[in-house]
């Protein structure tokens, strides 16, 4: 089974799902209420081992109480968690989050910047088979991608909104990049994601995808660009459906899948977690995402 090391967010998530956003101050009673530890790399992380496949988590965290659950929450999820850096005295991320029906959010997050700053080193990539990276902790991003590239591994860089010269750092160490839309506009200029798509492979010549939502997702093969379309589901959760979508990439990268079935499987991959309310918890298993994908003919 191939290993996957995921370098990047950690935090505990407060979600709430409510009838509507709030308009105006007041209390409101939540329909539901979850806490969860995640942010990008460790959901990703959670949803690889959801999905079949082997994870360890590169993060860093407080020496808190709030550190002590997400790291027994991550591990509890059946990944990894030796590689988790604790901060003497610093506190762990965490977030607010309120969402209405449709799975539309407002996020308040909270980060200890001594958090974020610099490793020591690059990670032990032994008995690792790829990389995968968010750019939350871009010093610990740039320093596994670069170690992915010298060990001759895939290096994947989950291409989210960020300051423009964090991603002028982590583009161009990535094998492959997967995209925001947003990210990809960043970078590139380019208004429609299938533009977005060819500029970046025409500028770094590797592996480019560039997610889109409901829109699908726009991948490079060879010097063409496909498109795969997302499947029609009725959303009411949407946050960590790009983190699922990314472990849906790893592990159909890392077992060698044909591109288009590895693209199919992470989109429906996340089309079933957009149905399920409580972020990363609804990361569905891989006999799921197959059965799903047979049922979609």
């Amino acid at each position: 089974m191939a290993r996957i090391l995921c370098v990047g967010a950690l935090t505990m998530d407060t979600i709430f799902r409510l009838e509507r956003l709030p308009e105006a101050p007041g209390k409101i009673i939540p329909l539901d209420a979850v806490e969860v530890a995640e942010g990008m790399a460790s959901a990703q992380a959670a949803s690889i081992v959801r999905l079949g496949g082997a994870a360890a988590l590169w993060a860093s965290a407080g020496d808190d109480g709030i550190g002590d659950r997400l790291v027994a929450q991550i591990s509890e999820a059946g990944v990894d968690t030796a590689h988790v850096r604790r901060v003497a005295g610093a506190r762990s991320g965490f977030s607010s989050i309120l969402m209405d029906q449709t799975g539309s959010t407002i996020i308040v997050p909270r980060y200890d910047p001594t958090i974020t700053a610099a490793p020591d080193g690059p990670p032990d990539l032994q008995g690792i088979d790829a990389v995968m990276t968010d750019v939350r902790w871009p010093a610990a991003a740039r320093l596994a991608l670069a170690a992915a590239r010298a060990a001759g591994i895939p290096g994947i860089l989950d291409a989210d909104m960020a300051p423009r010269d964090v991603l002028d750092a982590l583009v161009p160490e990535a094998s492959h990049i997967v995209a925001s839309e947003s990210a990809a506009k960043l970078l590139t200029g380019a208004e429609a994601p299938e533009g977005a798509a060819w500029r970046l492979f025409d500028e770094h010549g590797v592996f480019v995808a560039v997610t889109a939502g409901a829109h699908g997702c726009w991948w490079t093969e060879g010097a063409a660009i496909r498109h795969t379309a997302a499947p029609k589901i009725d959303a009411i959760d949407t946050l960590a459906a790009g983190d699922v979508f990314h472990a849906g990439f790893a592990v159909g990268l890392t077992e060698g899948w044909p591109m288009g079935r590895t693209i199919a499987f992470a989109s429906a991959a996340a089309a079933i977690k957009c149905t399920r309310f409580g972020g990363r918890l609804g990361a569905p298993t891989r006999n799921e995402v197959e059965a799903f994908m047979a049922a979609q003919g």
